[in-house]
């Protein structure tokens, strides 16, 4: 199958799983989204779905938080993966927001990096889901799915080589739609072990599965 061929074909099966494809983070503001997505760094959406309401409830604002003192967020978060280095970073984040930027999230990807906590997937993040771009950030579910399925080649051993390839291959107007998609696939079917094939819509263009299962799922997809 050709490049081209099965980047099509897995797309338009994806589309059709996933027809409501977005972020499972929870948010109301732009400065929220930010925060989530700061705490999602190895760690559940469904976890900071949890800890998210309490801390926005005391910090509603970016003007709020860059008031708190770390140990006040620390004792917020202190539920997600690594709370000690990410209440640093929110609190640095927000103080950064506010003396430059004016209290407004920035939109570009030069901006967004330069904030404490924020790295390219989560400025493609923000670029994709708060701005309305088109981005394709790479995480770690996004970054395996590519490879499992053969959109990547295994020389594209960063985050950032999986981006590029993947972005030279899907039509920009359907790069943030599509990073929904093989999110959603990698959380809930090509799983890190133990990886659902039998399930799968993708069985019959998917590299990993024609290697690793010699039968067809029982119940075909179309």
């Amino acid at each position: 199958m050709k490049k081209r061929e099965l980047y099509e074909k897995c797309g338009e099966k994806l589309a059709r799983e996933y027809p409501e494809a977005g972020t499972e983070l929870r948010f109301a503001s732009t400065y929220q989204l930010l925060v989530a997505v700061i705490l999602s760094a190895q760690c559940t959406d469904r976890r900071v779905n949890m800890i998210t309401p309490a801390l926005f409830e005391a910090y509603p604002t970016v003007n709020e938080m860059a008031l708190a003192a770390e140990e006040d967020i620390f004792s917020y978060i202190k539920s997600a993966s690594y709370p000690n280095s990410k209440a640093r970073h929110l609190a640095a984040m927000a103080r950064k927001v506010v003396s430059d930027y004016d209290g407004q999230i920035p939109s570009t990807m030069e901006e967004l990096v330069t904030l404490p906590g924020v790295g390219r997937k989560t400025a493609n993040v923000m670029i994709a889901v708060a701005f309305g771009g088109q981005a394709m950030p790479v995480d770690t579910h996004v970054f395996r799915v590519s490879h499992r399925i053969g959109l990547v080649p295994a020389r594209c051993k960063t985050p950032l080589s999986v981006e590029k390839e993947l972005v030279k291959h899907i039509p920009r107007e359907r790069l943030s739609t599509a990073h929904h998609h093989l999110i959603l696939h990698g959380r809930y079917v090509c799983t890190a072990r133990n990886p659902k094939c039998a399930k799968c819509v993708l069985f019959d263009c998917c590299a990993y599965f024609k290697k690793n299962n010699k039968k067809q799922p029982s119940v075909l997809h179309n």
